[in-house]
């Protein structure tokens, strides 16, 4: 994932797993963008403050803390785009589902339709994710697998000396079909979530309380299960590239200190 996030609940941004490889990046490297600390308070901290404690009648009112709750991750996630240069799928799907969530709100629809909007943006993500790996250009590389993370030429070029390319494009695939998989987990956590909280009528203060405990939940149970899973598809993808080229992965990483090869040793 060029360093993105994927907005997987109405109000939390998914940082990319892919961060935890490359803590040691120089940087001038990358654009200057939010860390996890920011990320956390803009996408998940104030908004819950404010529904949970502000969304009384005496207060902003219903309508209105939905407003100023969601307006923190929309600027956060805008500024964030702004910031990485980069306009990428993910992160205006993540935007868009911040508004849809606020649109339903406001409109007072069926709590069952936020429910089905959680459940559906991380379930386009994973089917794009099986679609896309039967073309060109499979998703998998842009998550995980793209020049800002991995040097490519590098990687391809032991590969094809040691006549590993077609090993390691089935192990690609493997991974693929993790990160679907960590996708279609989130997908059902989200539609789950959502059923089990929002239980009272939309435009009431409870409601908005209860858009609050959801934003608040998402962290522990959504977005945590699901980085498992995707640290799970990208150790498997980093293991069996040092197993195929007998180098380690630090040799791979854009901005990690190379390290004595495997062959050398």
């Amino acid at each position: 994932m060029p360093q993105l996030g994927v907005e997987l609940t109405s109000g939390f941004t998914f940082p990319n797993a892919v961060q935890f490889y490359t803590m040691n990046q120089k940087p001038s490297e990358t654009p200057k963008r939010g860390g996890f600390l920011s990320n956390l308070a803009f996408n998940i901290i104030i908004p819950v403050v404010i529904l949970s404690k502000f969304s009384g009648a005496e207060d902003l009112g219903p309508a209105w803390s939905i407003v100023v709750a969601l307006s923190f991750p929309i600027c956060y996630g805008l500024w964030d785009l702004k910031q990485s240069g980069k306009v990428n799928a993910f992160s205006i799907l993540g935007i868009v589902s911040v508004f849809l969530t606020g649109g339903m709100s406001l409109l007072e629809l069926d709590p069952k339709y936020i429910a089905i909007k959680e459940a559906a943006v991380p379930a386009i993500i994973g089917i794009a994710v099986l679609i896309t790996q039967k073309t060109k250009y499979p998703i998998i590389k842009v998550f995980i697998l793209n020049e800002q993370i991995i040097k490519i030429e590098k990687l391809y070029a032991i590969l094809s000396e040691k006549k590993a390319t077609e090993r390691f494009e089935k192990i690609l695939a493997r991974s693929s079909y993790i990160v679907a998989g960590s996708f279609a987990l989130s997908s059902v956590l989200n539609y789950v979530l959502a059923k089990v909280i929002l239980v009272s009528p939309p435009g009431t203060t409870a409601f908005s309380e209860e858009l609050g405990k959801m934003t608040a939940l998402s962290y522990p149970v959504i977005a945590l299960p699901s980085m498992t899973v995707m640290m799970i598809a990208i150790w498997y993808l980093f293991s069996q590239i040092g197993k195929l080229t007998g180098e380690s992965i630090e040799n791979f990483i854009v901005g990690a200190e190379p390290e004595q090869s495997q062959d050398s040793a």
